[in-house]
């Protein structure tokens, strides 16, 4: 059994290794990519305060299809370039502070106010994005993005 956490105090980039470490640990080995997405939903959603929805949205025929996550019913089905999470499907990271603020952006739940999105390459390719939101303004930040970019680059390989 697993009891991962981070410590009491932790700064960010602490956060981060830890949660780094912890999705290392249950995915390492594994081959089936829903599994560990699941898994590292799930770590998310213990790592990071202050969030309402946190999980993937996978690429499938050229789209983004809804993968693991912890929180309210999510859309299903977004198109590549509609939306933050399809603007991080184009290869770039989003960090939105002000979801309402954001072009096209599509409110699967009313309450997420802010939003950062980081999309998970193989081979050059986006494979799918690690989706965060929060009901707070300007809720992530840089130590954010970085942390979620290293942890798409450790899943590139295993989902």
């Amino acid at each position: 059994m697993y009891d991962f956490a981070p410590a009491a105090g932790a700064t960010k980039p602490e956060i981060y290794a830890a949660l780094i470490e912890a999705a290392d640990a249950v995915t390492r080995g594994e081959s089936d990519g829903i599994a560990n997405m699941a898994n590292v939903a799930a770590l998310l959603g213990e790592f990071l305060t202050d969030t309402n929805w946190v999980g993937f949205y996978r690429m499938v025929d050229g789209g983004l299809v809804l993968g693991p996550f912890v929180g309210r019913p999510a859309c299903i089905r977004i198109p590549v370039g509609t939306g933050v999470c399809g603007a991080a499907a184009l290869g770039e990271s989003q960090l939105v502070g002000d979801v309402h603020a954001f072009p096209g952006h599509i409110a699967c739940d009313a309450r997420s106010r802010s939003e950062l999105v980081v999309p998970v390459i193989r081979d050059g390719a986006v494979i799918a994005v690690i989706d965060c939101d929060s009901p707070s303004l300007a809720r992530f930040d840089t130590e954010d993005q970085a942390g979620l970019e290293a942890l798409a680059a450790l899943l590139a390989d295993r989902i």
